[in-house]
């Protein structure tokens, strides 16, 4: 363990997964840059978890804090509030980081002039087919995945809240998460801290093993809080809604609606057919690519229909519930 300040907090919130916080931090055991302290914000009800933390306390310097149902963002923000370093790290507890991932913070750091980060995810061999097929719907070109890591340039990147830093100065002049938001509050701070004159980047090289949900029914729920959550981001940030972030609605719309083609007309019923026939050939064919195995690419294109169809669900229910409904707090996320 170092002496003195570390250069670097790695923060992270847990409730209830003791397994995945143990490998997340045997992980870190692992890492190449040493000067960093991990602050592990726990919810977990009955102190479960501080068992299985205390073994690594020993090889890695560890704050540990504790609330009974801690919620995300306030344990986000007190970890931030305990932190010894000018830099804090988010990350997810699900994460698995690489050994080399703080190396490539660092060094791209010393060099840029950015006041936040963020950098992508992956998926690892000893993942499950599921999870692999999960991991390539997050992160795809063919899905919505793909627009969370494409802008490389400095300036107006949103990191989110799996893999995000964030300069000590920036955190505060922004006040933090927002703990009225539910769901969406990493991207609500990654456009405040924009806002404020911050500058942002993504760090290609600074992934992390995420592993995601473990079933398609958590994964479709966790998708639409995530579409019910932009709506609510729009109605704070108005200039943050673009095209790509209707796509899941209007392909939602288009896969259900356009059966209905065939009674209207047999050319136009073909189309549709081989539309949704052919963006599932791409699916499949990149996905088997990537993974080199077609019983992931089969369970990809499962996986991009249900986070589209997910997020375009969640998207429309509160678009309802805010519009029309005139409920401005949307529905329960």
């Amino acid at each position: 363990m170092q002496s003195g300040n570390p250069t670097y907090s790695l923060i992270v919130p847990t409730f209830g997964r003791t397994d995945e916080v143990t490998e997340f931090l045997d992980s870190l055991t692992h890492s190449r840059f040493k000067n960093f302290e991990v602050i592990v914000a726990d919810g977990t009800p009955g102190k479960s978890l501080e068992e299985a933390v205390s073994p690594f306390c020993e090889m890695l310097s560890i704050q540990f804090l504790y609330r009974d149902c801690l919620p995300v963002s306030d344990a986000r923000n007190w970890g931030a509030k305990q932190a010894k370093s000018n830099w804090f790290i988010f990350l997810d507890s699900d994460c698995i980081i690489p050994s080399d991932y703080l190396t490539h913070v660092d060094e791209f750091l010393q060099n840029s002039q950015v006041d936040a980060f963020g950098g992508p995810d992956s998926a690892l061999d000893t993942f499950t087919p599921i999870q692999k097929a999960i991991s390539y719907a997050m992160t795809s070109f063919f899905t919505t995945g793909g627009i969370r890591g494409n802008k490389k340039h400095i300036g107006t990147f949103h990191p989110r809240g799996f893999n995000m830093g964030i300069s000590k100065q920036a955190f505060e002049t922004v006040k933090g998460y927002d703990t009225s938001f539910l769901c969406g509050e990493d991207i609500d701070l990654s456009i405040r801290v924009l806002k404020a004159g911050f500058r942002s980047a993504l760090i290609p090289n600074a992934f992390v093993y995420h592993k995601r949900r473990t079933n398609f029914k958590k994964f479709f729920k966790q998708v639409t809080r995530f579409g019910a959550a932009r709506i609510n981001l729009y109605v704070r940030h108005r200039e943050e809604l673009s095209v790509l972030h209707l796509f899941p609605l209007v392909f939602s719309l288009y896969l259900l609606l356009g059966s209905s083609l065939f009674l209207a007309s047999s050319l136009l019923g073909f189309i549709w057919f081989g539309s949704i026939a052919f963006y599932t050939l791409l699916i499949l064919v990149d996905a088997s690519i990537q993974n080199k195995n077609i019983l992931i690419g089969l369970l990809s294109v499962r996986a991009s229909f249900t986070q589209l169809l997910g997020y375009g669900w969640g998207f429309l229910r509160n678009a309802i519930e805010v519009f029309i409904k005139g409920n401005k707090k949307g529905i329960k996320l």
